[in-house]
């Protein structure tokens, strides 16, 4: 039996789970890179029978399941992964596994990006490697509005973080209360108030058909010209040529994005000439402990299922 690990970006899956588990006969393979090409995909995937995926590095929709007829395994990290399409999946008689997940990394990031921007962390440091000093006036987050635009799991760990380092929090989202708000330190006003209000926006939602584009160019407008935006959740969220554009034109001041439309990003992507933001390579999750456990379970899935009792199911076969 053949197993494929996918998106191992930095090599490090094996590090993370005790592959020799595995039994006689079983035999996994390590893939460090991306293919976006379908047939160069499944001329790579048609082989194995059981599949780990990375988040949402590799999607797989019906197209894809429709042509790998030796599929049987499916196993992703974390319970929700909206780039499967689960109803092919079961459609095609592919179990679906999931894994736990670690919540603290993504918000941490999301608050780190948010002192970076203040700081002015990034330019500081170039001077400094460069042989300069002090080149820029930075602000303190006490006493400024932190915007959080979801609060559920991850907004409210930002929500947390803001009120320690004394920042007022306003929150909104399409179905936030008033209480559900309050329960998280955080006062609920409408999106264009919070937006005119905040001297850093930080998104914390799903891609949906809902927040698609949520972040356009009417959006970015009732921004302050000296506010900043973070986005470690969906790439599509912001509508990316309107962000552009806010930073050429110095709308807002600055804006810090660790998600992108296209990952891993291009090379030429104009994004990375922009001086006034500040590009992390999705490295939210990206931890040791989440990866322990990310590639722990997606091995434990893989044992249970070898021996005929899946767990963490997501989808059954």
């Amino acid at each position: 039996m053949k197993i494929a690990i996918l998106d191992d970006y930095q090599n490090v899956a094996q590090e993370f789970a005790d592959w020799s588990r595995l039994p006689d006969g079983v035999e996994a393979t390590f893939f460090h890179d991306t293919i976006k090409d379908m047939d160069a995909l499944v001329a790579r995937l048609e082989p194995f029978e059981v599949i780990g995926a990375m988040r949402e590095r590799t999607p797989f929709p019906r197209a894809l399941f429709e042509r790998l007829p030796n599929l049987r395994l499916l196993v992703t990290t974390g319970m929700r992964n909206l780039s499967i399409d689960m109803a092919a999946a079961r459609d095609h008689d592919v179990l679906v596994c999931g894994t736990g997940s670690v919540a603290h990394g993504t918000a941490e990031l999301a608050f780190a990006l948010i002192l970076a921007l203040a700081r002015n962390l990034t330019v500081e440091n170039r001077s400094v490697r460069e042989g300069g000093w002090q080149v820029g006036m930075s602000r303190e987050v006490n006493g400024a509005t932190l915007g959080i635009i979801g609060l559920g799991r991850l907004g409210s760990q930002v929500a947390a973080m803001g009120r320690t380092f004394g920042m007022e929090v306003l929150a909104w989202s399409e179905n936030l209360t008033e209480d559900r708000a309050a329960a998280a330190g955080a006062t609920l006003v409408s999106k264009e108030e919070l937006l005119r209000r905040a001297d850093f926006v930080t998104i914390h939602q799903l891609l949906s058909d809902r927040t698609r584009g949520l972040i356009d160019a009417d959006a970015l407008a009732c921004m302050r010209a000296d506010a900043y935006l973070v986005n470690t959740s969906r790439a599509p969220i912001v509508d990316t040529s309107a962000l552009v554009a806010a930073l050429k034109e110095n709308c807002i001041a600055g804006a810090a994005l660790d998600v992108y439309d296209t990952e891993p990003l291009p090379a030429d992507d104009p994004l990375r000439g922009i001086e006034n933001l500040l590009l992390t390579p999705h490295i939210g999750y990206v931890t040791r402990r989440t990866y322990g456990e990310f590639y722990g379970e997606m091995l434990e899935d893989i044992l249970a299922w070898l021996e005929g009792a899946p767990v963490r199911v997501i989808a059954p076969a």
